[in-house]
């Protein structure tokens, strides 16, 4: 599509023709015009001359003017719009904790088949098609036992964290739980985020036993930053001794992250736990826009001075052909006193 960036720019192609109406034609005066027929106009001053009206020739005007118009179309910026380009950028930076300490073992969930798995395994699974829900967000993965350790940084490749959370085993971090350090983790990790919204999901089966931040206390520093955090707890509530779901915290956690608390004792309860998330969270994406622009003006102007070369071309080879004047038998001088003809042979 051909566009023009200064269309306005076209009220100046009748400028020359209001020049030569407005301003007065330049005045030049002859002393003295040789011509070969002098006599002639020496015999013919002793009488009337007859004047005859010179008819207007427009030939000679029509080169300039196509030459002034692409002129002016090339000041116009003639360009062509190129098909729109979209790019899509993230809204949000969405990080999920996961709990990969040793009670993660316990074989008290099913699949999507009907059989008995650990409760990585049906985190896993769950996990998976809640990703392949987030296009749009940038997501990155953090899993913790005795320590945290960042598994996936933030990134829009969804099928990469997919992939390296399935690469997580239960135990790789070390048997306990440090919940409070993975929420201070996942603070400095949004440190280089200028994403709008930021959020945690955090999902754990157990309290906290060797964290050196305390899990209530790493959420305030997170709603300070902006951070929304929801505790997700799975798992079997009554049971006791170091791997006891401790829900009190992880709903204060949730509370003090301006989030929400879940529980999932059973594998369709987590699966509606991050469908609701889903819906909670949703993902825009912000689209931005442009159109490739090509210049065209150059065009114009190589026909205004091809066309122009060509019409001083034309002047040249006609002067070429014309022949060369006879000698002149005389000479007619105007006197300035006087303005009558003067002829010498």
């Amino acid at each position: 599509m051909v566009n023009l960036a200064y269309p306005w720019i076209f009220i100046l192609l009748p400028l020359p023709w209001l020049l030569r109406y407005l301003l007065p034609p330049r005045q030049t005066v002859q002393v003295a015009v040789r011509v070969p027929f002098g006599d002639r106009i020496l015999a013919a001053s002793t009488g009337r001359i007859a004047a005859r009206k010179l008819k207007r020739r427009w030939g000679p005007t029509v080169a300039p003017s196509l030459v002034w118009l692409l002129i002016v179309t090339a000041l116009a910026r003639p360009h062509w719009l190129e098909p729109p380009v979209t790019h899509e950028q993230p809204t949000r930076d969405l990080l999920l904790l996961v709990d990969i300490s040793g009670s993660m073992r316990q074989e008290d969930f099913t699949n999507s088949a009907g059989v008995k798995v650990d409760r990585l395994h049906a985190v896993k699974e769950v996990l998976g098609d809640f990703l392949s829900r987030r296009k749009g967000d940038r997501v990155g993965l953090v899993v913790f036992g005795d320590a945290p350790f960042l598994q996936a940084p933030f990134s829009t490749d969804l099928d990469l964290s997919r992939k390296l959370l399935d690469e997580t085993e239960i135990g790789m971090a070390g048997p306990r739980t440090a919940f409070g350090d993975a929420i201070g983790l996942g603070v400095t990790l949004f440190d280089n985020s200028e994403a709008p919204a930021r959020t945690i999901i955090a999902l754990t089966d157990g309290n906290d036993t060797t964290s050196q931040v305390p899990p209530v206390e790493a959420a305030r520093v997170a709603k300070e930053r902006g951070i929304r955090i929801h505790a997700v707890a799975i798992g079997d509530p009554v049971t006791v001794g170091e791997e006891r779901l401790d829900e009190a915290v992880l709903r204060l956690v949730a509370k003090t992250g301006g989030g929400s608390y879940f529980f999932a004792g059973d594998r369709r309860q987590l699966a509606g736990i991050y469908e609701q998330l889903d819906r909670i969270e949703t993902n825009q994406v912000k689209v931005v826009s442009y159109r490739p622009r090509r210049d065209l003006y150059y065009w114009p102007l190589i026909a205004a001075l091809m066309l122009s070369l060509a019409t001083k071309a034309q002047v040249i080879l006609r002067g070429f052909r014309c022949p060369a004047p006879a000698q002149m038998p005389g000479t007619v001088r105007v006197d300035p006193l006087s303005g009558r003809l003067e002829v010498r042979k």
